[in-house]
């Protein structure tokens, strides 16, 4: 049976909520909101986990057939869960999600190849978590590869602490809000 999660005893943030724009480091003017359910920002998000570079899958995620893509996209993007994406245009170059996991959420997100380290990615998971804030979420937590030293440094710059280390995975998590309890 796996432990409890631990989460840190103190709120991490502030974090702003959706809908942000910012110039990235490219010069390009990305707009990070919330996914509106609408076909249209379905199908881009399609679009872009298709062209998801394989070395760039960690996990099994992304899938990497269109039909795989179409039935994750489903289940990630269901009412329950939290989706913010970052546009550059009417091209979805990014993607964060908050999924409900019993009382806390598991964070996730994807950043297309061509967008990655142009700063992207660290506003798009501050976003995403003013969205949890917004929304109620309490507790957040994630898994990385402990080989990527560049998603784990972010991790914690946010906020994120490492829970467990006992496997070739780190567990990561962070309290969005105070618990009512």
């Amino acid at each position: 049976m796996t432990p409890e999660r631990r989460y840190p005893g103190e709120p991490a943030g502030p974090f702003e909520a959706p809908p942000r724009s910012f110039e990235d480091r490219e010069g390009r003017e990305i707009e990070l909101r919330a996914y509106d359910g609408s076909e249209a920002e379905f199908e881009a998000l399609v679009s872009m986990y298709l062209e998801f570079d394989p070395a760039d899958r960690a996990q099994g995620i992304p899938p990497g057939q269109e039909s795989r893509v179409r039935d994750w996209l489903e289940n990630i993007l269901d009412e329950e869960c939290l989706n913010v994406v970052a546009w550059d245009g009417e091209t979805a170059a990014g993607h964060a999600t908050l999924v409900p996991d019993g009382d806390a959420y598991e964070l996730a997100i994807f950043v297309l190849q061509g967008y990655q380290e142009a700063g992207i990615g660290t506003k798009l998971m501050r976003v995403l978590l003013g969205h949890g804030y917004e929304s109620g979420v309490e507790k957040v937590w994630l898994t990385v590869e402990r080989w990527n030293r560049a998603a784990v440094s972010l991790y914690k710059k946010i906020g994120f602490e490492t829970t467990d280390s006992e496997s070739f995975e780190l567990e990561m998590a962070l309290r969005l809000n105070e618990s009512e309890s």
